[in-house]
């Protein structure tokens, strides 16, 4: 495990084998912050529609993230 990735494990945030949608990272974040993944989700959703990295920043959670 890499030092960003085992950082990440020691913070609680992983991505789950159970309750994923696509890659686990909005249920992975919703578990380590004690919310409904189904708000993370439609947060995220919502964002798309913003200007910004949403997408980059979703696919750079998915690369870094460990999973369970």
């Amino acid at each position: 495990m890499s030092g960003i990735t085992s950082g990440f494990a020691r913070q609680g945030l992983a991505r789950p084998r159970q309750g994923r949608i696509f890659a686990g990272v909005c249920a992975g974040l919703a578990r380590r912050f004690g919310w409904s993944p189904w708000l993370v989700r439609l947060l995220f959703v919502l964002s798309i529609v913003l200007p910004g990295t949403q997408a980059i920043v979703y696919v750079v959670l998915w690369i870094l993230m460990p999973s369970e």
